[in-house]
């Protein structure tokens, strides 16, 4: 049912649910899982340019730590997985979306707010975007709360 799994992440706290979720997913259908960061380019253009090559640094090294945070993840899940990690630059929707189309993936996951918090009422403005352009099926993972019930802590 699921052959490749594309797990988009902004390496903020919300993402680790969706990144479990979909870890597990690719796991139960031994499915390849591909982590994708995106480094926004418009941020990056908005800057000074003093600071731009500082922020695009400072970018792409989270973005590596998110990467590696997936992959530890799907190695902690399933050491049998197989992750393909990329950092891209752009507009993060549509480079997730492009990159979906590029690896032929069966399904996108990602979470519903990202490092930018609460600037949408419902869903983080990335995931509407992808969800909305997206040509593949995509699984947007809410964080829950301290107070959801369905919420373990170990």
């Amino acid at each position: 049912m699921f052959d490749t799994i594309v797990i988009a992440t902004d390496g903020s706290d919300s993402v680790r649910r969706a990144v479990d979720v979909a870890v597990d997913v690719a796991a139960r259908f031994e499915a390849e899982v591909h982590a994708v960061y995106v480094v926004d380019s418009g941020e990056v253009e908005s800057t000074p340019d003093e600071v731009r090559d500082d922020l695009r640094d400072a970018l792409d090294a989270h973005g590596e730590d998110a990467l590696d945070a997936v992959t530890d993840a799907a190695t902690a899940r399933d050491p049998t997985l197989d992750v393909t990690a990329e950092v891209r630059e752009g507009r993060p929707a549509a480079e997730i979306s492009g990159y979906a189309r590029d690896v032929d993936a069966d399904v996108v996951a990602m979470g519903t707010r990202g490092r930018h918090g609460e600037n949408r009422f419902l869903i983080g403005s990335v995931a509407e975007r992808v969800v909305r352009t997206c040509p593949v099926p995509v699984l947007t993972v809410r964080q829950l709360t301290d107070e959801d019930p369905r919420r373990t802590t170990i």
